[in-house]
C-alpha cells in the first residue's frame, strides 16, 4: 500500500493541474474577449472597442441613453447565425466538448486514485482508469487548442465579421488584437495537456508476492521446529 501510494506522487500533481486547467477552460469559454475590435466610428460604439467573443458581441454605449450614462451593449450569438464565421462556430462546440472530456478525464483520474488509497490492487483497472483520464484531458486540451490558434490567426489577418445591422458593429474593423480569453485558453490548453501525460505516465509498481513470502516462511518456522526437536532428541 506505501509504495502504491508514494507511486502516484506525479498523477496527484497532474489531477491538480487538470482541475486548474479545466476551470481556466470555462473561463476562457465565457469571456467576451476573444477578439477585440477598434473602430474610428464612435457613433454607436462610444469608445471606439468592441469585443467578440464567441457567445456573443458588446460594447459601451451612451448614444441611446445620454452622453452621461454610459451602458454596455451585448447580442448574443445564435447557432444558426448565417453571419458567425467558422473559427467562432468552431469554438463554440470544441469549447464545450472540452468541458465535458476534461470533466471525465478527472472523474476517471479520481477513480484511479480512489483504487490506490484504497488498497484495490486491481492493476488492469487501475492503469485503464489512468489510461482514460489521460487521453480524455489530452484530447479537451487539443479541443482547446483548436479554436485558440484559429482566432489568433484571424486577428492576426484582421479578418472581418459581416454583422448584420442589428448589432450596431462594423463589418471589418480598423484594427483588432487577442483579448483577454485567448491567453487564458493557453494557459488551460497547457495544463490540461501536462494533466494528461503525468496521468499516461503511471507505472504500477512491482508488488511483492505475499503468498510466497508467507510460504517460505512457514517452511522456515517448520525447519527451526524440526531442528530443535532433534536437539531434544539427541540430548536426552
Amino acid at each position: 500500500m506505501t509504495s502504491l501510494a508514494t507511486s502516484i506522487n506525479l498523477q496527484i500533481v497532474g489531477l491538480a493541474l487538470g482541475t486548474l486547467g479545466w476551470i481556466l477552460c470555462i473561463i476562457s469559454m465565457g469571456q467576451v474577449q476573444w477578439r477585440v475590435w477598434h473602430t474610428s466610428n464612435t457613433t454607436i460604439i462610444s469608445s471606439g472597442i468592441a469585443w467578440v467573443g464567441i457567445w456573443k458581441v458588446c460594447f459601451n454605449s451612451h448614444s441611446k441613453i445620454s452622453r452621461d450614462l454610459r451602458i454596455m451593449f451585448c447580442h448574443r450569438f445564435r447557432f444558426n447565425d448565417a453571419f458567425i464565421p467558422q473559427e467562432i462556430s468552431v469554438a463554440q462546440v470544441l469549447l464545450l466538448a472540452a468541458t465535458v472530456l476534461g470533466a471525465l478525464g478527472k472523474a476517471f483520474t479520481v477513480f484511479a486514485l480512489r483504487n490506490i488509497y484504497m488498497g484495490i490492487l486491481l492493476k488492469t483497472q487501475t492503469i485503464s482508469f489512468f489510461l482514460a483520464g489521460g487521453i480524455l484531458k489530452i484530447f479537451a486540451g487539443v479541443c482547446v487548442l483548436i479554436p485558440v490558434t484559429w482566432n489568433c490567426y484571424s486577428v492576426a489577418y484582421n479578418c472581418a465579421i459581416p454583422f448584420p445591422p442589428s448589432f450596431y458593429m462594423p463589418s471589418s474593423p480598423e484594427a483588432q488584437e487577442v483579448g483577454a480569453a485567448i491567453p487564458v485558453g493557453i494557459v488551460s490548453v497547457i495544463l490540461l495537456l501536462m494533466s494528461g501525460t503525468f496521468s499516461l505516465s503511471y507505472k504500477h509498481p512491482v508488488m511483492p508476492d505475499v503468498t510466497v513470502l508467507s510460504d517460505n516462511r512457514l517452511e522456515l518456522h517448520e525447519r527451526k521446529l524440526e531442528n530443535s526437536y532433534k536437539i531434544n532428541i539427541v540430548s536426552q
